[in-house]
């Protein structure tokens, strides 16, 4: 029922407030009669006096009338209003002296004038308290929303005076880093330390903590907020008036991180020209064709015209983005995209597609590549870079198809975690069909780092900094091979045309890179610091969490730093040696039971130990080689 008052049709709440201003009259008469006799008013007294009280008590409604009075709302009721008031009590004032002169009242002289400070204060006062009593009730049905300010500075009291007139917000108080402002009152709330805010918001049970502190940095605001959020409330960040009014945009300052300020080298740039000798007029078919490096591939041997274009993809979101963007891009050739949404992993799709089309080349680039995601999940890690390349390269190999070229990585030199030896031996096994066939010139491609590719340092370094931090890097020592995924990919379809079978292209990679550095360019590139001892106050803090495991120090390249050169000066050529047929084929039995029983350690234990013996026996070889 009390619930109700607040929803009362305007004219019956003008009405309330009317009468308000009417029975505060005699109020303030009875009161001003009693400070200047002293004594409260006798009933007969009243009672010769109830004319002039009569009088004054109608004057006094007419006038609220006149000076809009009920027409004020109570949370508007401000110093105009007040003024309102104090002019009302005036004229009954002026009335009531009038009356004393002409002898119709019987007051003392003073009371005139106290009867219009008292009808002031009175009516403020009565406003007031109804406003809160109004408040109360409201606040009985409407869920309050409790909050807490971060942030005692200019924009955090305009803010707290803002929400003053809201009635289903309440302002707890502040919370600054700022030392000097603890314990004081500012916009009557108090301030507290920021290490307090957890007591606060457990304390007030606080449902949002709003952050007023426009000037701190991006990053700084990210951390604080992330701090907060982990509290479980909601967290706010106001935006600056600079944002507001469109000088600034409320965006992050992280902007593409150009490649040439991190390879510290010029890009490659050349057209393929005679690159494309391979591809021209042919059937292609790119495995793992929705990834960073197939995609690219799609992307550069359009410019090879080959016949047809088949796309392998087990990704069905990846293969319909690239599928739609080379139609667009081959609207006006006579090339024929043929997307097809499945895995390297099934012999029958990789046949049909082989056979259907008539494939000519196969670019084989599907792989899972991430490193610590690979030595996790080592059975999947054989099975699709493994047994996935012997399915495909074994179906190449039936269908007499004129080239196939593995993508392959630097992890696989020396390898010493899950990923990098399941690329050994998919290099093993593609080295296995080189050596055994007489038709398809098989050949495999070996690279480093690709600059920006899905799961590169670099993304991952911007959406830390876009989080306020830290950068992670493994250790302040690592070096890795850059190179951008348009350099790789042109190379790559360079050796596929250059191959004569067996060889492993290894591209010039220039310089390795410390991958320190590199953080420190993206943060700087961003437009931040780096907080550390010497910068307590910087923007993005750096941290070592140590290498993880299969992570080497320092990458390379090749086993023999003898390397044949080719026609194209960024392309040099490894002859390695491999297992035997009969070694390779033991290797793959073995891993196909392990990883039919489920084994993970098996199956690690098991390819490690052919890895070894390959890597033995290339080092003997190159040994021998040097002595001779």
């Amino acid at each position: 029922m009390l619930s109700s008052l607040t929803t009362l049709p305007r004219y019956v709440k003008q009405s309330i407030l009317l009468w308000l201003d009417v029975v505060l009259v005699p109020i303030s008469y009875i009161a001003s009669i009693s400070a200047t006799s002293g004594e409260i008013p006798s009933g007969a007294f009243l009672l010769r006096e109830w004319p002039v009280l009569a009088m004054l008590s109608v004057s006094g409604g007419v006038l609220s009338v006149a000076l809009g009075l009920p027409r004020v709302q109570l949370k508007s009721y401000e110093l105009s209003a007040l003024g309102r008031s104090a002019a009302l009590g005036a004229v009954l004032a002026g009335l009531l002296a009038l009356m004393v002169l002409t002898g119709y009242s019987h007051v003392e002289p003073g009371a005139p004038i106290i009867l219009a400070l008292v009808y002031s204060v009175f009516s403020g006062a009565a406003r007031l308290m109804l406003l809160q009593i109004l408040i109360a009730i409201y606040r009985m049905d409407v869920l309050e929303t409790r909050i807490l300010i971060y942030g005692a500075g200019k924009t955090g009291v305009q803010l707290a005076m803002a929400f003053k007139a809201s009635e289903a917000i309440r302002i707890i108080g502040f919370v600054d880093d700022n030392s000097v402002l603890h314990g004081l009152t500012v916009a009557g709330l108090t301030v507290h330390p920021a290490k307090k805010i957890e007591t606060l918001i457990a304390a007030h049970a606080i449902d949002k903590v709003l952050l007023a502190m426009p000037s701190l940095s991006p990053p700084r605001q990210a951390q604080i907020a992330r701090r907060v959020a982990s509290m479980n409330v909601e967290v706010q960040t106001l935006p600056s008036f600079a944002q507001l009014i469109g000088e600034e945009q409320i965006l992050d300052k992280l902007a593409p991180v150009l490649p040439g300020t991190v390879l510290g080298r010029p890009q490659m740039k050349d057209a393929l020209r005679d690159g494309c000798n391979a591809y021209i007029g042919r059937v292609v078919m790119i495995t793992g064709a929705g990834g960073s490096i197939g995609s690219e591939l799609c992307r550069q041997i359009l410019h090879c015209q080959p016949k047809k274009l088949v796309l392998l993809e087990m990704t069905e979101f990846t293969l319909f983005q690239i599928e739609r963007e080379l139609q667009a891009l081959t609207e006006e050739t006579d090339c024929t995209i043929v997307p097809i949404l499945g895995s390297i992993l099934d012999p029958r799709t990789v046949k049909t597609a082989i056979q259907k089309h008539g494939v000519q080349v196969i670019l084989h680039a599907a792989a899972y590549k991430h490193v610590p995601m690979v030595e996790l999940n080592p059975i999947i890690g054989v099975e699709n870079n493994v047994f996935g390349t012997l399915q495909v390269a074994q179906a190449a190999f039936e269908a007499e198809i004129e080239r196939f070229v593995l993508i392959s990585t630097d992890k696989a030199v020396r390898p010493l975690g899950v990923m990098g030896a399941t690329k050994r031996l998919a290099e093993t096994v593609v080295g296995d069909m080189a050596r055994r066939s007489k038709t398809t010139v098989f050949s495999m491609v070996r690279f480093g780092n690709v600059f920006g590719s899905s799961g590169s340092v670099v993304p991952i370094f911007q959406e830390q900094i876009a989080r306020g931090g830290p950068v992670t890097v493994t250790d302040v020592n690592v070096t890795r091979y850059f190179m951008t995924v348009q350099e790789a990919c042109r190379l790559v379809l360079w050796a596929g045309t250059l191959a004569e079978g067996g060889e492993i292209f290894v591209l010039d990679m220039g310089t390795p890179i410390r991958i320190a550095d590199l953080a420190l360019q993206v943060i700087a590139q961003a437009g931040y610091t780096v907080r550390d001892d010497q910068n307590p106050d910087g923007d993005i803090e750096m941290i070592t969490t140590g290498l993880r495991v299969g992570e080497k120090l320092h990458e390379e390249l090749t086993l023999n730093p003898r390397l044949e050169r080719t026609s194209h000066p960024k392309l040099s050529c490894a002859r390695e040696s491999y297992l035997s047929e009969f070694e390779i084929a033991r290797a793959l039995q073995v891993l196909k039971s392990a990883a039919e029983q489920g084994d993970d350690k098996r199956i690690v234990e098991e390819m490690m130990y052919w890895v070894k013996r390959d890597l033995e026996a290339n080092l003997s070889r190159i040994n021998a080689g040097s002595e001779t």
